[in-house]
């Protein structure tokens, strides 16, 4: 870290620039009164950074930390720190069009609040999600409530199919891990979470979702929202399957999404998602300057604060540009070298000129984006037989534990290795005690304890918040999720096809091996009859045009007539009031008692 110049407040300049008002106190609270964002909790961050924080994520917290209402350039203003990412509201000639709405319908409603006070009760005219992560849609009520007048909701191609695909599909797993990547159960303390790179943390309000009306389909797309003239560039498989930058020519502003921030992001985020495309990422930051960078003054993203000037934002662009390009390439050699992907993660150093504030690995690291750009292409099977065929992790432990000598060997021999300095096989051999015997108070705390050292001194926030957190549950056991990706405003959002899909990932396989079951779903408001069958344990679903039923297709065991309401409320197990039912209804009981409940507080650092 000898490199860094911490007397450079250029950033800080830049974080402050445009300053009008913030939200006082910054708390946000649900309607039943309980916090669902406290952005005051960080007042901390003013002091000096402790031996408890690495002091580079110290200063990334305070820059993050900067909460308030700020103007980008003319009829453009930023809402920031009132969630991880932060609200862009652009004027129109009746209204504003807003830019990501956070992640909870609450400090939404606030930020939107926030700018009314400052430039009236200007109407929402439009809403554009500018990718399919929850932090960029899920306060979309919050913006456009029930009943608000029909408004241009925008969104890239596929925006809808991946961010279910992401929240709901595996919205359970990547929930939990997501408490851990952000710390947002950890106490706001030096010693415990001071952010998470991109932002500070996650909000744990209602997350909602309101279903895109117009698609953007190609490069070069121009768009008029209220008066505002809008030229998009998509850039799929970038920082999200489905995203988009996009131009204000009017404004000489350039929106970068989330592909171009203050930090190296994510080629695999911490939380899980779909491996990430550096190659293209860096390909689509080049076309970016090549389409924008001469007619562009302000460059901001849905994290962090602006670029302004032209020669600035280039030099930012294209320093991330070489960032992602150097990790995808470097990879690529050593890994065609015979190296794997634990063992490039070792060796492979940034040049010089890609090591400034930036560019740091404050959010993606080097280490664990090499090994992601590693699995994109060669899987997790490193090629040694050893690994193909491995015990999972509690008969794995139970055996080194043996090899060790026992329990209270091994954890002597771990405390003398976390003596000596060497945390890392500390921790990977005290994780082994854990799970070879969870019980064991003395072998949890050794490995609390090493957790919090190797926490305090991560330059990356969720190192830090995953490290810190797993020391929290050693210690004090799994607390509660507050994030709930199953509420009823997501859902409603779904297509049939993906509710059915939703259903489909929760069959108890093994329990429904011998069950045979054929539904029929009349959505009298789609005009389709989907058809569920029920065999060998998989839930198949296929959709035709009601009145016009498949030659050779068997009659159905039970069909039910109702509207896409009424079957989000049959899913959620408030009867059939209102539906027209033909046959055994029995057959839909079988089907809903296969289902398994996604448990959101499942154990990572104990069996």
């Amino acid at each position: 870290m000898d490199n860094l110049d911490f007397s450079d407040n250029h950033d800080f300049e830049d974080a402050d620039r445009g300053f009008l008002d913030a939200l006082s106190p910054g708390v946000v609270r649900a309607a039943d009164g309980r916090v669902v964002w406290d952005n005051d909790a960080y007042g901390f961050l003013a002091g000096e950074c402790p031996e408890t924080a690495n002091p580079s994520l110290w200063r990334q917290g305070r820059l993050a930390s900067r909460q308030g209402f700020y103007r980008v350039t003319d009829g453009i203003y930023q809402v920031r720190g009132l969630d991880l990412s932060n609200m862009t509201l652009v004027e129109g000639e009746t209204g504003v069009v807003v830019i990501d709405p956070l992640i909870s319908a609450e400090t939404a409603a606030a930020a939107l609040e926030l700018y009314r006070r400052n430039r009236g009760d200007r109407p929402v005219t439009g809403l554009i999600y500018t990718h399919s992560h929850a932090d960029h849609f899920g306060g979309a009520r919050g913006v456009l409530p029930h009943g608000h007048a029909p408004v241009p909701v925008i969104a890239p191609a596929g925006f809808l199919e991946h961010s279910v695909a992401e929240n709901v599909y595996a919205g359970g797993a990547m929930t939990r891990r997501s408490v851990y990547m952000y710390g947002a159960e950890l106490p706001k303390a030096p010693d415990g979470q001071i952010g998470a790179g991109l932002g500070q943390t996650t909000s744990v309000g209602t997350v909602t979702l309101i279903p895109p009306t117009l698609d953007i389909t190609r490069t070069g797309q121009q768009e008029t929202v209220d008066g505002v003239r809008i030229v998009f560039h998509l850039t799929p498989g970038t920082e999200a399957p489905s995203e988009m930058n996009f131009h204000f020519p009017d404004h000489r502003a350039l929106c970068m999404a989330e592909n171009a921030t203050h930090n190296m992001h994510n080629i695999l985020t911490l939380r899980g998602a779909v491996v990430r495309d550096a190659r293209i990422w860096a390909h689509y930051l080049d076309e970016a300057i090549t389409l924008f960078g001469s007619a562009t003054d302000v460059a901001f993203a849905s994290h962090h604060w602006p670029t302004w000037g032209t020669e600035r934002i280039t030099a930012l662009l294209a320093s991330q540009r070489d960032l992602y390009a150097y990790l995808h390439d470097q990879t690529l050699r050593l890994l065609n070298q015979g190296l794997t992907g634990s063992e490039i993660a070792e060796e492979l150093e940034l040049p010089p000129g890609l090591q400034g504030w930036a560019n740091r690995g404050y959010y993606g690291s080097t280490s664990h984006n090499v090994k992601a750009i590693y699995q994109r292409y060669m899987g997790w099977f490193d090629g040694n037989p050893a690994h193909l065929w491995e015990h999972p992790p509690v008969e794995q432990a139970k055996r080194y534990i043996a090899v060790a000598g026992g329990i209270e060997s091994a954890v002597a021999q771990g405390l003398a290795y976390a003596e000596d300095g060497d945390l890392r096989f500390a921790a990977t051999l005290l994780n082994h005690a854990v799970f070879a015997r969870p019980d064991h108070t003395a072998a949890r705390q050794a490995l609390a304890a090493v957790y919090d050292r190797l926490g305090y001194g991560a330059e990356n926030g969720p190192w830090r918040n995953f490290y810190l957190m797993g020391a929290r549950e050693l210690r004090d056991g799994v607390p509660r999720t507050s994030i709930d990706l199953t509420n009823a405003e997501l859902a409603g959002a779904l297509t049939v096809d993906q509710l059915i899909d939703s259903l489909a990932v929760r069959v108890d396989g093994p329990r429904a091996w011998d069950t045979v079951a054929v539904i029929d779903l009349e959505l009298t408001d789609e005009g389709h009859t989907w058809r569920l069958e029920l065999s060998n344990g998989a839930l198949i679903h296929r959709s035709r045009r009601t009145g016009t039923p498949a030659p050779g297709e068997a009659v159905p065991g039970l069909t039910l007539a109702l509207t896409k309401p009424q079957l989000l409320g049959v899913l959620a197990g408030r009867g059939l009031d209102g539906v027209a039912v033909t046959g055994d209804v029995a057959v839909l009981g079988r089907l809903l008692a296969l289902l398994d409940s996604p448990d959101p507080d499942f154990a990572i650092v104990t069996p």
